[in-house]
């Protein structure tokens, strides 16, 4: 119940006062996205609320229905899998290709390279498959660690000073770009004129989330971010027509 009611920036200000920001990047907005996430009443939905940017696209989007996917009406069942494995397998079957593997290959067709990808090979995923789940996530000195089995192997090979490290993505700094610099684009294409006219989304959810994130009582950067691309095509292709 605190995490939700403590914004992602005043979160972040406390891991800065104790340190913790030097371990984990933008803990605030972890701690708040892993609050909703944690609330979820099943896996299924848990799941769901991890990889979304939006928990009910229906409501944001007029006259839609999310289509089924491996996510939604067409998932698969998982039977004798434990939630850890239900989830690593979803990740699998959607995350993988659908985002990292897409960003991945669409990266190195822009520089004209073959990327691939020897973890895919489909003997170690056979074989990762059916490793026992203590090899791959072990509780040790407190707590959990990832990838144990991998681990004690590159520790043969690799000092543990160059894998022990804080994970860092590619992210960018969306939201500070549309609280600073690139606010009054996204303010224009986020305007009640702008919406209602073009007629695609509800505008109150979309207001609700931008003012919370401008007032920094959310981090709502990414969902933004969906509307702000659809908006900024749309405006192209407008142009183009005329």
């Amino acid at each position: 119940w605190l995490t939700n009611k403590v914004s992602p920036l005043a979160w972040n200000r406390i891991a800065d006062y104790v340190g913790a920001s030097k371990i984990w990047a933008d803990m605030g907005t972890k701690i708040y996205k892993g609050s909703q996430v944690m609330s979820s009443k099943s896996i299924e939905e848990g799941y769901m609320r991890l990889v979304s940017h939006w928990n009910d696209p229906g409501l944001v989007v007029k006259n839609s229905q999310e289509p089924p996917t491996l996510l939604t009406g067409n998932r698969p069942s998982f039977e004798g899998l434990s939630d850890i494995e239900t989830m690593m397998m979803l990740d699998m079957l959607t995350y993988l290709p659908d985002d990292i593997m897409t960003k991945v290959d669409r990266a190195g067709m822009a520089n004209s390279l073959e990327i691939r990808s020897p973890f895919l090979d489909h003997q170690v995923i056979d074989y990762a498959l059916n490793i026992p789940m203590d090899l791959k996530l072990r509780h040790e000195n407190g707590k959990y660690v990832t990838k144990w089995a991998l681990r004690k192997v590159l520790y043969k090979y690799v000092p543990k000073s160059l894998i022990e490290r804080p994970k860092v993505g590619f992210g960018l700094p969306i939201g500070a770009w549309i609280r600073g610099p690139l606010r009054e684009w996204a303010e224009d294409l986020l305007s009640k004129k702008r919406i209602n006219e073009d007629g695609y989304f509800f505008y109150e959810p979309i207001r609700l989330k931008w003012k919370e994130h401008i007032d920094g009582k959310g981090s709502w950067e990414h969902s933004l971010w969906n509307v702000l691309m659809f908006n900024a095509w749309l405006q192209e292709e407008k142009k183009d027509n005329f």
